[in-house]
C-alpha cells in the first residue's frame, strides 16, 4: 500500500521563479519526519561526478536525500551487486531511476543491456518493485553525452535508450522526467564553449560526459524546474 506523501515538488527548493511558485523553508524537522528521497543511477547522478549534489543543494528541510548513484552501474549490474535491494532498504517515499550510459554496446555481458528488450525490462521490474514497498518511482532519461559537431549541435548517443525509458514510464503509467532531451537543448543554447565550464578537466582534457560541482547546479536547476512543472 502506498503512504501518505507530500508531493514531490513540495520538497523541493528553486532559486529561479517557476509559474508563480514561490519555495519556502519550513521549519526544521527530525529526520524521521521527513520524506526520504533515493537517487538510484550511474556516476552521472552522483554528487562527485554528476547533478547530485546540485539536487541536494535544492531539496528543502522537509526532504531527506539519500544519494545511492554508484559510478560504473548499469540497470544490470546495479541490481546484481545489491544496490538495489538498499535503496529497498531505506524504504523512501520516492525514488528517482537513471540508468542509459553503463548499458550501452561495449560495456561487457555484466552491464550491457539491449534498450529494446533487456533495459526495458529492468527499468520496469525497478518500477513494480518500487511500488509493490510503496515507493513512488520517478523515471529520468540518461543525461546527454557531449560530443559536438563543428556546428555546434549534439550528436546523440543515448537516444534508444531515452526513448526506452520514456516509453516505460509511461507503460507503467509513473512520473517520469526526459532528462536527455533537457540536457541536450541546455549544452546546444550555451554551446560547446560556454558549457566546457560546468565539465570536469583530465590530463586528456574536457570530460564530456559528466560534470563539475558548477555543471551539476546547472544540471540540477534545470531538473528542479521541470519537476515543479510536470511531476506531482
Amino acid at each position: 500500500m502506498l503512504r501518505n506523501f507530500l508531493s514531490l515538488r513540495s520538497l523541493l527548493l528553486f532559486s529561479i521563479p517557476v509559474a508563480g511558485l514561490v519555495p519556502t523553508r519550513c521549519e526544521a524537522q527530525t529526520v524521521e519526519d521527513r520524506n526520504r528521497i533515493v537517487l538510484v543511477g550511474d556516476s552521472t547522478v552522483t554528487e562527485e561526478s554528476g547533478w547530485g549534489l546540485g539536487f541536494r543543494e535544492l531539496v528543502n528541510e522537509k526532504a531527506e536525500l539519500i544519494n545511492l548513484a554508484k559510478s560504473g552501474r548499469s540497470s544490470r549490474s546495479y541490481r546484481a551487486e545489491g544496490w538495489w535491494q538498499k535503496c529497498l532498504d531505506a524504504k523512501p517515499h520516492f525514488v528517482i531511476i537513471q540508468f542509459g550510459h553503463n548499458d550501452q554496446p561495449g560495456k561487457g555481458p555484466e552491464r550491457e543491456s539491449d534498450p529494446q528488450t533487456a533495459f526495458r525490462d529492468h527499468l520496469r521490474s525497478y518500477v513494480d518493485e518500487a511500488i509493490q514497498h510503496g515507493i513512488k518511482p520517478v523515471l529520468f532519461s540518461p543525461l546527454t553525452r557531449r560530443r559536438w559537431t563543428d556546428e555546434g549541435k549534439i550528436v546523440p548517443s543515448l537516444s534508444e535508450y531515452a526513448e526506452a525509458t520514456m516509453e516505460v514510464a509511461r507503460e507503467k503509467v509513473v512520473s517520469r522526467l526526459d532528462l536527455h532531451a533537457l540536457s541536450l537543448f541546455q549544452c546546444e543554447q550555451f554551446g560547446p564553449t560556454a558549457f566546457r565550464a560546468f565539465e570536469p578537466m583530465d590530463e586528456k582534457g574536457a570530460d564530456h560526459t559528466h560534470l563539475n560541482r558548477e555543471g551539476s547546479r546547472a544540471v540540477a536547476q534545470l531538473i528542479v524546474q521541470e519537476l515543479m512543472v510536470e511531476v506531482p
